[in-house]
């Protein structure tokens, strides 16, 4: 059996539906965590999907990743433009790196247009609400079966 594929989800993202729906949407993280199981499932992929609003656990999950997943999908919120220990962690990890955000940080405050995680992904996806999700799953799909 492949190794999962691990979707890992920052601060606030658990208030998803609620929190500011006209920038975020009203999909919840529960919503989107049950279309990309149904999508990753259509590439012959499993899913481990998680959320934190704690830094160190992100940190962590990242490096469990470096044995345990075939890639990440992140969406490592307000952590993308303040944390180096996500970014070192994510440095450290020899596995492709999807970044997803749900809205357009480069169209929002200006301190949002600073991101550490970019800096080590394969690719960002940002703007695109929920579907996001979805296109990284299955640009994760094409990657990993280099």
């Amino acid at each position: 059996m492949s190794l999962p594929l691990y979707v890992l989800n920052g601060p606030n993202l658990n208030l998803l539906g609620v929190r500011e729906p006209e920038v975020y949407g009203r999909a919840t993280l529960a919503d989107i965590e049950q279309g990309v199981a149904a999508r990753a499932k259509g590439h012959g992929l499993e899913v481990v999907f998680r959320q934190s609003n704690q830094e160190g656990t992100l940190v962590d999950w990242i490096q469990e990743a470096r044995t345990k997943a075939c890639g990440l999908i992140i969406n490592p919120g307000a952590y993308s433009h303040t944390s180096v220990a996500i970014y070192d962690a994510l440095k450290a990890l020899d596995k492709p790196i999807i970044e997803v955000h749900l809205s357009n940080p480069q169209q929002r405050e200006a301190f949002r247009h600073h991101d550490y995680v970019s800096q080590v992904a394969k690719g960002v996806i940002m703007g695109l609400g929920a579907s996001g999700y979805l296109y990284a799953v299955d640009a994760m799909a094409e990657l990993v079966k280099t």
